[in-house]
């Protein structure tokens, strides 16, 4: 994951504020094709050309983007680099410092930081165990579907938004989002018809998107131009190096009550969180 600060500020430079909410949904976008389709594609050419020199092959497709990288555009060449010295821990405990004041970027780190804490991706490895107590049909191809609705569901939500483009990009709407994702999930761990549960994985899947991207957008255009990098890598700290502890929030307390149990009293404290924090967004405006 050391790429994702690097190729958000790309992101970032390339396109400007005006157009990065859409360059980052843009991006997401993408991701979830690879997670839609990645695995048809991968067992062709395995099958094709075997596993050695199908992984082989599969890491050409990283080549053009590592050529373009030598050439990529950048928005403005007058701006000066200000190199910064590393300091660890410091820089990381400055940044909290330097946020402090600025709303916007500390609800969005937050909203990161919690949402990751609590559920992150954790579930995704569950998706056996759901199928196989749903009890429809053979339990491999019935994991494979419910995967399949959850990148689905964010693969629609960059569409539509890129699309639509009237949902306004401000704190609360990210807060709100994510509160949909979360009663989402909860509404998943209580079901017991895999129908149901595949609309439920579809919608969290929309909503995920949806305020992952809008927060991220939100912490690009608000940060300060001499420690950007910074606070979005701080951003990417808690929205991603959080996810260690949702191993423990839902998988680990999963083994130890039950996944239905652990993803649903996992969601109903995240919706406790999100709430206090929309609460918070809302006395700013």
């Amino acid at each position: 994951m050391l790429w994702q600060t690097p190729n958000q500020l790309l992101l970032y430079d390339i396109v400007g504020p005006a157009d990065l909410p859409s360059a980052v949904r843009m991006n997401a976008t993408a991701r979830y094709l690879g997670i839609l389709v990645g695995p048809a594609v991968g067992g062709v050419i395995m099958l094709t050309l075997g596993p050695s020199h199908g992984i082989i092959f599969n890491t050409l497709f990283y080549l053009p983007m590592l050529l373009w990288l030598f050439w990529a555009p950048v928005r403005d060449k007058s701006l000066a680099v200000r190199r910064l010295a590393v300091r660890g821990l410091a820089d990381i405990v400055q940044t909290i410092r330097d946020i402090g004041t600025h709303r916007v970027l500390t609800l969005m780190t937050l909203l990161a930081g919690v949402t990751s804490f609590m559920i992150g991706n954790a579930y995704h490895a569950q998706m056996p165990g759901f199928a196989g107590e749903l009890g429809h049909g053979d339990p491999g191809v019935a994991y494979s579907v419910l995967l399949a609705a959850d990148a689905a569901g964010a693969l629609l939500a960059g569409l539509v938004l890129e699309a639509w483009g009237r949902l306004k990009v401000t704190p609360r709407t990210a807060i709100i989002l994510a509160i949909l994702w979360s009663l989402s999930l909860l509404a998943f761990a209580c079901v017991g018809i895999y129908a149901l549960a595949i609309v439920l994985l579809f919608a969290a899947g929309f909503f995920e998107l949806s305020f992952n991207t809008m927060a991220q957008a939100l912490v690009q255009i608000n940060a300060p131009t001499d420690i950007r990098g910074r606070v979005v890598g701080l951003f990417n700290m808690a929205g991603l190096g959080m996810r260690a502890f949702s191993g423990i929030t839902v998988g680990l307390f999963g083994a130890a009550i039950g996944i239905h149990w652990s993803l649903g009293l996992s969601a109903a404290v995240l919706l406790a969180f999100l709430l206090v924090l929309y609460r918070r967004a809302a006395k700013y405006g």
